[in-house]
């Protein structure tokens, strides 16, 4: 495709936004329906016919013939039932119509999503309903588009069967505590908002189209289950920010005016470590929006991918061996002043109120480190944590040294000298600013404060962001709360707010500085000193999702009323199942590929080779005895890769076990043996070496 476009015009060119919306609304609709959008206002029903309307009428001129309502349920991916505009006239014609009944309900089955029990299959009845704050688009195909208008998913009883609908709770829980805080501050809200910010980073890999074809491990798993490491992967750091290859950048071209087109602020691509992995970026957005674009942008990766030859695999360790792919979470929050509260000010008052929200932080993740690791719990993440720059599971913060040594100062209560030399006391009047950059950037570290942000970096590059900041806004929510609480207290019994504020935020760091650690991750020695500090690790997904449903997690979502104990024990089950079904699909597939594929070539060489040994022999042509071994090694292999295959196919006839994962390791390390004894010719996959570097 050519890149001869002109940005400006062609961004947001398939959204119904504010600035399309002008041209089709009444200037009271438009207003009304833009306060909803900006500041959260509830939705003015006698407006939806009109909107709806509008919608459909500029959907039209796009070429769009359906609508959907998009949603997202508990899968983790997106869903869409689609329903024509078209209406019979009675007089053998159709008109195109849409009301505002079918903007704003719609109801697929919600028995045949996952549900953790909550709608059973005679329970069939579900409902979609419009999110205004996300603006519908148009999907456009080669002979017809779709009007997609981002929806949430519910019960009949109204319980959340979706990951939109309690990002929504939280955000709105979070508003609330932030605008409090500010009034502490001086700062009054006015009725604006305040709200999460979100830049989520998205690592993927690109392999030829072809060659994805011939792995039945690719197609069915994501994954590869087997594969030996090649002799040049990643180890000469030469293909991280490297110039991207003609036939990847053609891709990448069409990737971004497509992301464009729908709205997506698309900004950074580079090449990442490993060969054939690659990252793109967005500008940030507001949470809700931001994470229904990084849902686009995965399908969008995918579609365009095929369009170039290519497949997208979004698989956290789709190669063992080498790094795998993340979707690092960049959190931060806007207060109702329209300021980032994660970023040092340019005054004491400033500095005072950012410290406050690091505290808050502080407390949050100390207190809910086990709840962040579930929400990054899944089976593909398991091979990627703690190993080739994924953060371990082991939750943790990393402030830097400059602040950690302010959040030392506030431990000592006093005015000490800060590591730049300047003088600082705990206040509003008298803390300097600190310094924009004031820390490194640590990779290694799950949580980490890169200046004006924080940077969860252990969620996985195929999951859905919502679960993980559905925790963040809690978590930080429920802080807020108890610091608000006690400050307010304290002002109402006379105390100085100054005085008041540096005893609350001393508290905290007294309580839970034990959550910061500013070195690496990866070393053993950590291992140690977080079991020594009694933080969590939890390595495997069943044992992190049981954080879903301890009493201290029931109480604390249903105190903000973000999720109910019935919406987190359906998905903990959903959750798990998930894991369970992952694995055993693995399973079976391993067996698949070990019976069908690769058993019958190392039995098929192992005959030619014993011919050759026998003529050789026969002849007397000279020393049989290397080939003798090779020959023994390649036996030795293929009868392990049996015997494994056989133990995994009698634990699979009783159901799920632990043992899966555990045997398939012990099978790919015996067919891994095999590609390395085996000719290339023979061979019946595709290599790591020839998916890693045939791009």
């Amino acid at each position: 495709m050519s890149n001869e476009f002109n940005v400006e015009e062609l961004f947001g060119e398939n959204v119904f936004s504010l600035r399309t919306m002008r041209n089709y609304l009444s200037k009271d609709a438009y207003e009304s329906l833009a306060g909803t959008i900006r500041d959260g206002s509830q939705l003015n029903p006698l407006i939806a016919d009109e909107v709806a309307d509008a919608m459909k009428t500029w959907a039209l001129q796009k070429g769009a013939t359906h609508f959907t309502h998009w949603f997202q349920p508990l899968t983790g991916a997106t869903a869409e039932k689609h329903d024509s505009f078209l209406v019979p006239d009675g007089d053998g014609g159709v008109i195109m119509q849409f009301s505002g009944k079918e903007l704003i309900k719609g109801e697929p089955d919600a028995s045949s999503f996952p549900s953790g029990g909550i709608r059973a299959t005679f329970e069939a009845r579900g409902y979609t309903g419009w999110d205004p704050t996300s603006p519908a688009f148009i999907k456009a195909g080669e002979t017809g588009s779709t009007l997609c208008i981002p929806s949430v998913f519910c019960g009949y009883h109204g319980e959340a069967l979706d990951k939109k609908t309690p990002i929504l709770r939280s955000m709105d829980i979070l508003s609330k505590q932030v605008c409090r805080l500010g009034e502490l501050f001086g700062i009054e809200a006015n009725g604006k908002r305040a709200y999460a910010t979100l830049g989520a980073e998205q690592e993927y890999f690109l392999i030829d189209l072809d060659l994805y074809a011939a792995r039945l491990d690719l197609l069915q798993t994501g994954r590869t289950l087997f594969g030996r490491t090649p002799a040049k992967h990643q180890q000469m750091d030469d293909h991280y920010f490297g110039a991207i290859k003609p036939r990847v950048m053609e891709f990448m071209y069409e990737l971004d005016a497509e992301l464009w087109k729908m709205g997506v602020p698309a900004k950074t691509r580079h090449n990442e470590v490993c060969p054939a992995q690659f990252e793109i970026a967005p500008v940030f957005e507001e949470l809700n929006l931001s994470i229904d674009h990084n849902m686009i942008t995965m399908d969008v990766l995918e579609r365009v991918a095929e369009n170039h030859g290519f497949a997208c695999l979004m698989h956290e360790k789709p190669f063992a061996g080498v790094n795998g792919s993340g979707k690092h979470n960049n959190w931060a929050v806007c207060g109702p002043d329209g300021k980032n509260w994660l970023t040092p000010g340019d005054d004491p008052h400033e500095d005072a109120k950012f410290l406050t929200m690091i505290c808050a932080l502080m407390q949050a993740v100390d207190t809910h480190a086990d709840l962040l690791r579930a929400s990054v719990a899944t089976a593909g993440n398991d091979h990627r944590l703690g190993a080739n720059e994924a953060p371990p599971a082991i939750i943790s913060i990393f402030l830097g040294d400059q602040l950690t040594d302010v959040i030392d100062q506030i431990e000592k209560g006093g005015a000490e000298s800060s590591s730049d030399g300047g003088t600082i006391e705990i206040g509003l009047s008298s803390l300097p600013s600190l310094p924009r950059d004031a820390t490194d950037r640590n990779r290694t570290s799950p949580f980490a404060f890169t200046g004006n942000k924080f940077e969860f970096r252990a969620l996985g590059s195929s999951q859905n962001c919502a679960g993980a900041n559905v925790v963040i806004n809690t978590i930080v929510s429920e802080a807020l709360d108890e610091i608000c609480t006690k400050l307010e207290a304290d002002v109402e019994a006379g105390k100085d707010f100054n005085e008041a504020l540096q005893v609350v935020l001393k508290d905290i760091v007294v309580g839970h500085k034990k959550i910061l650690f500013n070195g690496d991750n990866y070393t053993e020695e950590w291992v140690e000193e977080a079991e020594r500090r009694g933080l969590p690790n939890m390595k495997k997904t069943p044992e992190a999702l049981k954080a879903i449903v301890t009493e201290k997690a029931i109480d604390l979502f249903g105190k903000y009323n973000v999720l109910s104990k019935t919406e987190l024990e359906s998905r903990y089950e959903v959750y798990l199942e998930a894991y369970e079904k992952t694995v055993e699909i693995e399973a079976n597939c391993a067996v698949t590929m070990a019976r069908t594929m690769i058993v019958p070539v190392a039995i098929e060489y192992q005959d030619q080779l014993a011919t050759t040994i026998q003529k050789v022999e026969a002849v007397g042509a000279g020393d049989v005895s290397s080939m003798r071994e090779l020959l023994g090694e390649i036996s030795a292999a293929t009868d392990t890769l049996l015997r494994t295959t056989g133990k995994l196919e009698k634990t699979l006839e009783s159901g799920f076990s632990t043992d899966f994962l555990e045997l398939m390791g012990a099978m790919k390390d015996a067919a891994d043996t095999l590609e390395g004894l085996l000719p290339n010719e023979l061979w019946p996959l595709p290599s790591y070496a020839e998916m890693m570097f045939i791009i």
